[in-house]
């Protein structure tokens, strides 16, 4: 696996797990998204802001995450974003596969264009599946969101992404920074797999003011760009579907489905 190796990076003071969710938890959030190739990461990262810091758990400063991602036989989450409804949702399991952690994770869409993320603690032995705890948490977040949706029934996995994560945290706008490489996507339902080759998406979870992150990227040419890693992975391996949102990222970064 090709992970984030810089020496800017490993200058960094390190920042745990609690205190990084005490100073930037961004459940409600503004995100702004970049595909940048690898090669371009040594030259971006010491443009860091002074007293960035990187998370640190154990040691590792690199991290493997798994999301699985449910949706209607209609496809009603996907097709919500594609035809980028305003009461759209996204409901998944993520698993810090480390720590072997687990969440259900439901993303609404809030004011002003902000993403609102719920959560509820999940076992990693189910995160293909919801349980009927995690399947009322879900009504529960989506009744309160006033999203319509069918039935929780319905809901079954239809995409993974699997990727590694390195979070910065910048301490001028108490926000975060992650750079995901390795990016796979799996068709739950054929088993078909799609990688994002030589790329890492970057992203910055900040409040209304955009980070010195965003600011750095600008600068370097790089403009953020409309990535899902459900609604792209979903795209791409599925090329009957619409895509308008993504496609732009589709024609220049994303290899055709076999």
């Amino acid at each position: 696996m090709t992970t984030v190796a810089s020496a800017t990076l490993d200058l960094l003071r390190p920042v745990g797990l609690a205190e990084l969710d005490t100073l930037a938890s961004l459940q409600t959030r503004v995100d702004r998204k970049y595909v940048v190739p690898l090669d371009a990461l040594e030259r971006l990262l010491p443009g860091l802001e002074p007293g960035a810091r990187v998370l640190e758990i154990g040691g590792e400063r690199d991290f493997a995450y798994e999301s699985v991602y449910f949706d209607t036989p209609e496809l009603t989450s996907y097709l919500g974003a594609a035809r980028r409804r305003r009461r759209r949702f996204k409901v998944r399991t993520r698993t810090y596969v480390d720590s072997a952690q687990c969440w259900v994770e439901v993303k609404t869409r809030g004011p002003r264009g902000t993403t609102v993320k719920n959560r509820h603690p999940h076992e990693p032995r189910d995160r293909d599946r919801l349980t009927a705890d995690s399947r009322q948490f879900t009504e529960d977040v989506l009744d309160d969101a006033e999203v319509a949706y069918p039935s929780e029934s319905d809901l079954a996995p239809t995409l993974v992404s699997r990727y590694r994560r390195t979070t910065i945290h910048l301490p001028c706008t108490n926000s975060r920074t992650t750079i995901d490489t390795d990016l796979v996507w799996t068709d739950v339902a054929t088993g078909d797999e799609l990688p994002l080759s030589g790329f890492a998406v970057i992203e910055t979870k900040t409040g209304s003011t955009p980070s010195s992150t965003d600011r750095l990227l600008w600068s370097h040419g790089f403009r953020p760009v409309r990535i899902s890693k459900y609604g792209t992975g979903m795209a791409a391996l599925h090329p009957e579907l619409p895509s308008t949102p993504w496609r732009r990222v589709l024609d220049r970064y994303v290899a055709p489905a076999a």
